[in-house]
């Protein structure tokens, strides 16, 4: 069986990835193949290609897709062919038409959910689903949370979902198109970061109180603003990097900016107790799947377009998901 795949054999910008033809084997034992229908696109895509993120090339790159089960090694269990399935999470290659892959990482895809939704939230959908169900599960009715990049495809799950939960959302965005966004999908508040002081705005959005919680994908560019953003004894997550990692923590600032609370979370560690996974999936497809939380796919791509697809993500021209479609 020939697949036709993504690969790179050295870090560096999007110029390095390659369309390679790929001969599969019959999947071994514990293992299953899967004809991908639709295939996330991901800052972490971008991170491991760069290199931030520690691999060996050679290798496929890609964490997510949605596609069905073709074939099935000896040992496994809970899948057959004909199975409906999604996935985020090693081992790299989502970049593919087809795939041999552990049937330990794939998650059973409702027929609620279609695939081309599938792989634009389940890396998204997850992570938000952690964010606020596990991390912050103290949060209540009526608290005010700071979302950086809110018209990204993260940032649109959160919002909904923190609306829902009855939170008030202060997003930020670089222009007013993208606050646009935001606001259709529960932003309250709209701050332009690139000519307003955020932390002035979010003192003087909240009575001066500041917020119990920020959530910054952004990392370097906007992690002094959003310590500074926060209430006495709040919490900063920082769950991404899109302008470059954070600075080396200090802990004397924390203390004298109020007891403050710093985590790096990963997506990986909420989703490798199989139950955990199960759960948080189950309650993400059951909002998208009866619509009270919507996926915007705004940029669509052909896996042969992986070059212009990842300078477009990382020039932050792209709003809501993007895809390759198979």
């Amino acid at each position: 069986m020939t697949a036709t795949t993504i690969r790179l054999y050295e870090t560096g910008g999007p110029d390095v990835l390659r369309v390679e033809p790929v001969e599969l084997a019959d999947p071994g034992p514990g293992h299953v193949r899967v004809r991908h229908v639709a295939v996330g696109l991901n800052f972490a895509d971008v991170y491991f290609r760069s290199g931030y993120y520690p691999m060996q090339p050679p290798c496929g790159l890609g964490v997510e897709a949605a596609g069905v089960v073709v074939a099935a090694g000896r040992d496994v269990t809970g899948f057959v062919p004909g199975d409906r399935v999604t996935y985020t999470g090693g081992p790299l290659g989502a970049y593919a038409t087809e795939r041999n892959m552990p049937a330990s990482s794939l998650i059973r895809l409702p027929e609620t959910i279609g695939f081309e939704t599938a792989a634009a939230m389940t890396m998204r959908g997850l992570t938000a689903a952690y964010l606020l169900r596990r991390i912050c599960p103290w949060l209540k009715r009526g608290d005010t949370i700071l979302l950086h990049a809110a018209a990204g495809g993260l940032g649109l799950i959160v919002s909904q979902w923190a609306k829902l939960l009855g939170l008030r959302v202060i997003g930020t965005v670089s222009n007013e198109d993208k606050g646009a966004i935001a606001r259709d999908h529960g932003c309250d508040e709209i701050i332009y970061y690139r000519h307003e002081d955020v932390a002035r705005r979010v003192r003087e959005l909240t009575g001066g109180a500041g917020v119990p919680l920020a959530f910054d994908s952004v990392g370097k560019e906007t992690y002094a603003g959003s310590l500074s953003s926060l209430a006495r004894r709040g919490l900063l997550v920082c769950v991404g990097t899109a302008s470059g990692p954070i600075p080396p923590i200090d802990a004397l600032e924390l203390a004298m900016k109020g007891s403050l609370y710093v985590t790096r979370p990963a997506l990986a560690d909420y989703i490798a107790d199989p139950m955990e996974r199960t759960a948080l999936a189950g309650e993400l497809f059951d909002l998208v799947g009866n619509g009270r939380i919507r996926i915007e796919i705004n940029q669509q791509y052909a896996l042969e377009d992986a070059v212009q697809a990842h300078r477009d993500l990382e020039s932050r021209k792209t709003t809501g998901s993007s895809i390759f479609v198979i």
